[in-house]
């Protein structure tokens, strides 16, 4: 049925373009033998074919623009029948007498034009008579058309201030009564396609209206470039006039249309000076109105105007814009009860945004805005529509885009008040645009109070806001929203030590109920935070006046202890180990022994009874062994004790080769450069022979279950410990030791059972080519070297 109608108005425009063409072949035959009386016949039978009611706008726009060019033509032979002397004023009164009454105007329109410009008669006249002649076409698509046509051929002829048809005094009011005249009558016969049909082509009419819309808005446009208009008629006459027609026609496309036109067309400063008598219309409006578009994008043009000039913020200041468009928005919002909630926010949304630019040093006004916002909100649960989120998100971004500092965003109190109406999923998103602009303006956030304040809008990256942790959150997102948290634990700094203490005991309340999954990310930075501030501590004397409240290394030990006892109960044993001993380490600094005991003893514990994998248990004793190497705090029992628990879980580790590198690591725990006192050389030389002793059970296992030796890697990785200490003057370590290794090691390198290894060849060749460089040195180093055969 459709493709019918289509294929029928496809022949209908068809028809009436033939008919067209034919006609306006007989014109121009007339026009080119200048016979005047034959040239209206055939154009007026032309412009009969716009009489019909068959065509949609869109087909009736291709008719009407094909005679729109032959009267273009038509018009320019009538410039040339008044020059060779035919009166202007007979040839007007001469095509009243066409037939039909849409072809008379059509004519009467186009003789009008030569008309004024010949200047017989004012411009006001001939236009107020043409604007009214054209009140014969009632029928809303002729009628458009043909008032379209009236406009096009006259908006270079209006009797403006510095035209060439300018009259007497007042002539810029007769012009811009046309233009109103004209678009009040366009804009009735527009309204009126709304109630023209059945109720079931309702879309059909209202689609066909949006593509005649641009015929009605032009006069706007055309009033918007008379020069003599000023703020004043502006202000009197103008605005008045075209919000009257708009509220009066209480049609919802017609209403929304022209106040985007109105707010696109005229000067900003007008729309500020002006600012009541425009808001005043919105309330007016029809409830099905979007009007917080309309008002959005006037919002949106005032904040580009008072962002263009420093100079006109005062006429922002003289005219109390803000104000007037919180009143307004109220108003509008309290008009229309059953605006969804995405409409409120969009609107407090742009009135932030021009209260932002007009008004940045305003922060009460910016609160007043997101107050009122979550007055809307209150009442309401987590908002579930993702187009309002969205812009709740835009709402609160505003701020920080603006200021560059979420210092300034966190002194307004109902910004956080606005964050809790958002679901966990936007909360984590809007969270994350605050990290991220931490990070991008470097903010310095120097006190406890604000990192509460900071860290209540994060909390949807740090806790589950809904209690549950839910599965199918991507891995990926969370790791990077974690380390974002992570990253902006360590840029929380307070040169003052108190103060530091507290943003740290802050921070450590929030991360604590994070979770399992989230505390392995949060926990570290806190750790070397407070370990930062123990190195800033480092080596002050205790409270003369014993103040509890004084922060002390000692105290700050306390509370790192109790945190990293946290990541141990979820388990994360490896990575509580790794933070024990580094703590161990700070307190060794302090010279804290008791403190770096307890740290010690907490990591062995964590190693007995929570770390099982073998490849985690070398990790582990490999970063014991380390720490435990550096420390010069503890005394000879505790020492004692340490180590040799250490040795022994190098000695029960699972593989062999893993043991052996234990144990000779081991041997460094007994010889240390810088301190005199831990320099026991038979302790070393034991755990050496023992690591030899295990090397040789490992190629004998080797042997027994393959079939063949294995490398001789191990071998030589003792060789070289041995080298090591020889130079460093281990009485216990002899030349005939080292001797005796190297053969050992040449014999298994060569045995049959020997499996071919060249990285062990290569290694043991480097070892070699070493002690030949030393013994070329010569001095005390080469005297050692020398009996050495290799």
């Amino acid at each position: 049925m459709i493709a019918d109608g289509v294929e029928d108005e496809e022949k209908w425009l068809a028809a009436g373009i033939a008919g067209l063409q034919q006609n306006a072949f007989y014109m121009h035959r007339a026009l080119d033998s200048n016979n005047l009386r034959d040239a209206l016949k055939y154009s007026a039978q032309m412009l009969s074919e716009l009489r019909t009611s068959r065509l949609s706008p869109h087909k009736y726009y291709e008719l009407y623009m094909r005679a729109f060019d032959e009267l273009r033509k038509l018009e320019m032979f009538f410039k040339e029948e008044t020059r060779r002397g035919c009166s202007i004023v007979d040839l007007y009164e001469l095509v009243q007498h066409a037939g039909n009454i849409l072809p008379r105007l059509y004519l009467l329109c186009t003789v009008g034009s030569v008309y004024i410009k010949s200047k017989e008669a004012p411009a006001k006249d001939v236009l107020k008579d043409l604007v009214e002649m054209c009140r014969g076409i009632q029928h809303p698509v002729r009628g458009l058309f043909l008032r379209s046509y009236l406009a096009q051929v006259s908006r270079d002829k209006l009797p403006d201030i510095g035209s060439e048809y300018e009259g007497d005094a007042d002539t810029v009011v007769d012009a811009v009564e046309f233009v109103l005249q004209n678009f009040t009558e366009m804009n009735k016969l527009w309204v009126r396609m709304q109630h023209q049909g059945p109720a079931r082509e309702k879309e059909k009419r209202e689609k066909e209206r949006s593509e005649l819309r641009d015929l009605v808005g032009k006069n706007l446009h055309v009033l918007s470039q008379v020069e003599g208009i000023d703020l004043d008629m502006y202000k009197e006459t103008v605005l008045p006039r075209v919000l009257e027609q708009v509220v009066n026609c209480k049609d919802e496309i017609a209403q929304y249309y022209l106040m985007d036109c109105i707010i696109q067309v005229f000067p900003d400063e007008y729309h500020l000076q002006t600012l009541d008598v425009l808001l005043g219309a919105f309330p007016q409006l029809q409830p099905t109105v979007d009007i917080k578009t309309v008002l959005s994008r006037l919002m949106e043009r005032l904040s580009n105007y008072a962002a263009s000039s420093a100079d006109v913020l005062p006429e922002f200041l003289q005219v109390e814009a803000f104000s007037k468009l919180n009143n307004a928005i109220g108003k509008v919002i309290e008009a229309q009860p059953d605006m969804p909630i995405l409409g409120v926010i969009t609107l407090y949304s742009s009135l932030l945004t021009f209260t932002l630019h007009v008004h940045p040093d305003r922060l009460d006004y910016a609160d007043q805005v997101l107050g009122a916002c979550v007055k809307k909100l209150s009442g309401k649960e987590k908002l579930e529509d993702k187009k309002a989120t969205k812009q709740i998100v835009a709402l609160l971004s505003a701020p920080l885009d603006k200021y560059n500092d979420i210092v300034t965003a966190l002194k307004l109190s109902n910004y956080p008040r606005v964050m809790e109406y958002l679901d966990s999923e936007t909360n984590k998103v809007m969270a994350t645009v605050i990290i991220q602009s931490i990070m991008k303006n470097k903010t310095r956030i120097s006190t406890a109070d604000r990192v509460e304040a900071l860290f209540e809008l994060i909390k949807g990256l740090i806790k589950d806001l809904d209690d549950t942790f839910h599965d199918e959150v991507d891995e990926d997102d969370f790791k990077e929203e974690q380390n974002s948290v992570a990253r902006l634990i360590q840029l929380l700094h307070s040169d003052d030590p108190e103060e530091m203490f507290k943003i740290i005991c802050t921070v450590r309340k929030h991360i604590l109920g994070g979770g399992p999954k989230r505390l392995p990310f949060t926990v570290p930075p806190l750790v070397f935070s407070s370990l930062k501030l123990v190195r800033q501590l480092q080596g002050q004397e205790e409270n003369p006046f014993g103040e509890e409240e004084s922060t002390t290394p000692k105290k700050i030990f306390q509370v790192l202890n109790q945190t990293v006892e946290t990541l141990s109960n979820i388990p994360a044993p490896e990575l509580a180990l790794q933070l024990f001993l580094q703590c161990a380490e700070a307190a060794n600094d302090c010279d804290l022994e008791p403190v770096a005991y307890e740290f010690f003893t907490q990591a062995y514990i964590l190693y007995e009874e929570e770390i099982s994998d073998s490849r985690a248990q070398v990790t582990a004793i490999h970063l014991i062994i380390g720490t435990l190497q550096r420390m010069h705090v503890f005394g000879v029992e505790n020492r004692d004790t340490l180590t040799h628990k250490a040795t022994g879980y190098s000695a029960k580790l699972l593989k062999k080769p893993d043991q052996c590198r234990a144990v000779y690591a081991c041997s460094h725990l007994f010889w240390v450069d810088d301190q005199d006192n831990v320099k026991d050389g038979e302790r070393v030389l034991l755990c050496l022979k023992r690591a030899l002793r295990i090397a040789n059970a490992a190629q004998q296992m080797s042997n027994a279950a393959r079939g063949s030796a294995g490398s001789v890697t191990l071998f030589v990785e003792i060789l070289n410990k041995y080298l090591y200490f020889f130079e460093k003057g281990n009485p216990q370590i002899t030349v005939a030791a080292i001797q005796s290794l190297i053969e050992l090691i040449t014999t298994e390198m060569h045995s049959d059972s020997s499996t071919p290894d060249p990285a062990a060849d290569a290694f043991f060749a480097s070892t070699l080519r070493y002690m030949e460089f030393q013994k070329q040195k010569g001095g005390a180093i080469g005297e050692k070297y020398e009996p050495i055969k290799v």
